[in-house]
């Protein structure tokens, strides 16, 4: 475990969502399934990259794409549920760890852009 909240919990969500694609046996979803693991593994990774921006604006880009990605997760998740490809339980464990996800994104995302706007600008409102 690491000292980052948020990169802790989006290994566990990517780890979650790999056991969830492979546990799924319903034929005709791997399409479904290959966009469920992109997209949930990308929140992780994106998160990961985000540690070694190059600046403050690539930092947020980096956020702001994993939260992207857990939006495009959350869709996926909802329409193997609709389909009947996993069941209630799993869906609404899985969505409320990639909700918990996106709300610690956005807190993330607005935090380093009021940090970051210029003093000047400050100054002037």
């Amino acid at each position: 475990m690491s000292d980052n909240k948020l990169l802790d919990l989006s290994f566990d969500f990517a780890v979650s969502i790999v056991n969830l694609v492979d546990s799924i046996k319903t034929p005709k979803s791997s399409y479904m399934t290959d966009q469920l693991a992109r997209a949930g593994t990308s929140v992780g990774a994106n998160i990961h990259e985000a540690q070694y921006a190059q600046s403050k604006k690539d930092f947020v880009a980096k956020l702001e794409i994993a939260l992207k990605e857990s939006s495009e997760t959350s869709y996926w998740l909802r329409l193997m549920f609709a389909t009947n490809r996993i069941d209630r339980e799993t869906y609404y464990n899985t969505e409320k760890l990639c909700g918990n996800i996106r709300r610690l994104l956005i807190a993330s995302c607005k935090t380093v852009k009021e940090k970051t706007v210029p003093q000047a600008a400050i100054k002037s409102k």
